[in-house]
């Protein structure tokens, strides 16, 4: 079958690593099962897998991808939860062991992808494969952070550091559609603008003074803008944080979680289960992924070059 993989690990160039062409088809253990995909959407994740982050050679090749709708083996059209683990009290992703699709199993970047029967999220009628591709990691994210994790109700409102990315905009979308009050912030001005369009109520430069307070933070950024979020939160209030792409390490004034009695919460992808309540969120509410572009598998490499330069707004999605 044609898939994409990871072959060699690069972090200067990670794109050289990247081989498009035949691979074996899955083995399927007892208890799993098969998809044959019709569309998978890019994450960081796979170009952090190409640069060796989370991986080491001795696993290559292995087929890059997260994300996935598609057919399973009775013809019933399914969404792809990537994340394999056993459940710990219900939650697949407390799992010490779990991993994502693409890290120890193969991923979604090919005509078929092997995954445990349980991973099998039925896709709503009124969702397109495409939109569906986009939802088991930027999207489930985004809603268990703002619907598990920060514990809010309509008409609070929320700040999304680093409007643009995958899980931003996703807050975005969904936060508007739930009835939350959305700021957003972005060191650029077109994507400050973008960030309005999907349905932001006000956007900041990154750092900016905010009107007022804020009942919860959204975090991927981390370290540059770590110290802005805990300003920017009211007493009492909630950091949900999932991910730091400027950096893992950031100096916190603790008198301001203490005395202020501010909460930091982690939030890591969601369950099987999370997933499809997201699915019929977005059947129920009429909301849809942000897709940048649509481009055929065989030319990933354009789709890779483009989130490599951070040349995007939205997701990317591949199509079989």
């Amino acid at each position: 079958m044609f898939a994409v993989t990871a072959t060699q690990i690069d972090p200067d160039n990670p794109l050289k690593g990247m081989t498009l062409g035949e691979h074996p088809e899955p083995t399927v253990p007892d208890g799993w099962t098969t998809v044959t995909v019709r569309a998978a959407a890019l994450n960081h994740h796979d170009l952090w897998t190409l640069k060796g982050v989370g991986i080491n050679q001795d696993r290559l090749p292995i087929v890059l991808g997260c994300d996935a709708a598609g057919v399973d083996e009775d013809g019933n059209e399914v969404i792809v939860h990537s994340v394999i683990g056993t459940p710990v009290n219900g939650d697949e992703t407390l799992d010490p062991k779990r991993s994502l699709l693409s890290e120890v199993y193969d991923g979604t970047f090919a005509e078929k992808v092997a995954v445990p029967k349980r991973n099998l999220v039925p896709k709503p009628e009124a969702i397109s494969f495409e939109e569906a591709a986009c939802l088991p990691t930027a999207w489930l994210t985004a809603f268990r952070m703002l619907f598990d994790k920060a514990g809010l109700e309509p008409g609070s409102t929320v700040l999304i550091q680093g409007a643009g990315g995958g899980v931003a905009t996703a807050l975005i979308i969904l936060g508007r559609a739930a009835g939350y009050r959305m700021w957003a912030t972005s060191r650029s001005e077109e994507k400050r603008a973008r960030a309005l369009e999907l349905g932001a109520d006000r956007v900041f430069e990154s750092g900016a003074r905010l009107p007022e307070r804020v009942d919860a933070v959204m975090e991927t950024v981390g370290e540059a803008t770590w110290q802005h979020s805990l300003a920017s939160l009211r007493a009492g209030g909630r950091i949900v944080v999932s991910g730091a792409t400027s950096g893992m390490v950031a100096p916190t004034q603790l008198a301001q979680v203490f005395f202020l009695q501010k909460s930091v919460v982690g939030s890591t992808m969601g369950t099987r289960d999370q997933l499809a309540r997201l699915a019929v969120f977005l059947e129920q509410t009429g909301v849809r992924p942000l897709v940048d572009r649509v481009l055929p598998l065989t030319q990933a490499e354009d789709g890779f070059a483009a989130m490599h330069r951070g040349a995007l707004f939205g997701k990317i999605v591949f199509t079989l």
